[in-house]
């Protein structure tokens, strides 16, 4: 990506002038209200642990899993490693949400979460829970399963200090790093099963890796004013929608390209590429049409589709692999 072509396109104070004065800006300037009820918890902690997102990063492990295992992987290991990816994550997504809480209270999409609105009044717990998390599961794999160990700290590793402290704030190319947590998880599925370097699973963590740049600066097009306010370089906010389009369409079709090829696995097959196929179209379509209109509505339609594509294709990863 040319970065100083990209640099020549209105800086975020512009972007922040437009929306002066708007309704969006009053609702991020406002107080929220804040339920400290006990019975609020259990809507706090996932929102806190980012559970959503750890789910669909476990789903991706699995899917790594089941590749590497070629075959379903023994219960025991999908156990350890639910539990121990699952920890890492949730801690991660904590250490995240507390790193950025200043920058979430500028963003009406962010303002409500805990550590912004005074959910939890006292959250000087969560970066040492937060780090346990992450630690302990980690070292705990250590002696009998090292590369797990390692990606699990390299996706906290990558997610935390290079992608939060270190990218986000600074780089249009942020997420471009950042997605190598995601293909950290899945390379610690197939460490799980004792085949970390599985071709299929590296296929996998590719895909992955070229997957999240597309589905979060379409979610950044559709936040474009929200991002300026809390001084966040995403790449529509940068370079404007029509651009960011483009750049989403190119790694859309790269994320194509790699999901096509993970058909040739021979643990896959047919059942696996028609559906993948047939979302593959769907995805290209919803990314032109955001090419032809790049508005808010035509990238919410391709940020909630790039949910499902990736979906479809763990889960046809993991259907085809058990029937066959």
């Amino acid at each position: 990506m040319n970065t100083r072509k990209l640099s020549t396109y209105p800086p975020t104070k512009l972007v922040v002038a437009e929306v002066a004065g708007s309704e969006a800006l009053r609702l991020a300037i406002a107080p929220a209200k804040v339920d400290r009820s006990g019975t609020s918890l259990l809507k706090t902690l996932p929102v806190l642990f980012k559970l959503r997102i750890v789910a669909l990063l476990l789903f991706a492990a699995v899917g790594g899993a089941f590749l590497g295992a070629a075959g379903a992987p023994r219960l025991g290991q999908l156990a350890l490693l639910l539990v121990t990816g699952g920890l890492a994550a949730a801690g991660a997504s904590a250490l995240n949400q507390y790193i950025e809480k200043d920058s979430d209270a500028l963003m009406t999409r962010t303002r409500k979460r805990p550590l912004v609105n005074g959910s939890i009044p006292r959250p000087g717990w969560v970066p040492y829970v937060a780090t346990l998390m992450i630690l302990v599961p980690s070292l705990a794999v250590l002696p009998f399963n090292p590369a797990m160990a390692f990606f699990l700290l390299l996706g906290a590793a990558i997610y935390v200090g290079i992608y939060t402290v270190w990218l986000k704030p600074r780089t249009l190319l942020n997420i471009v790093i950042g997605g190598a947590a995601g293909s950290a998880a899945v390379l610690s599925g197939s460490a799980a099963v004792g085949a970390w370097n599985d071709p299929g699973a590296v296929v996998l963590a590719l895909l992955v890796f070229l997957w999240t740049p597309s589905h979060f600066w379409s979610l950044a097009t559709v936040y474009r004013s929200d991002y300026a306010r809390g001084g966040v370089p995403m790449l529509p906010v940068q370079t404007g929608p029509r651009q960011a389009a483009l750049w989403v369409f190119i790694h859309t079709g790269a994320t194509v390209l790699a999901a096509l090829m993970l058909a040739g696995h021979h643990a896959l097959g047919w059942i696996y590429f028609v559906p993948v196929g047939i979302a593959s179209i769907d995805l290209i379509v919803r990314n032109i049409r955001l090419l032809v209109r790049p508005d808010g509505k035509q990238a919410l339609s391709l940020f909630k589709a790039t949910n499902l594509y990736l979906a479809l294709i763990l889960l046809m990863i993991c259907v085809n692999v058990l029937i066959l």
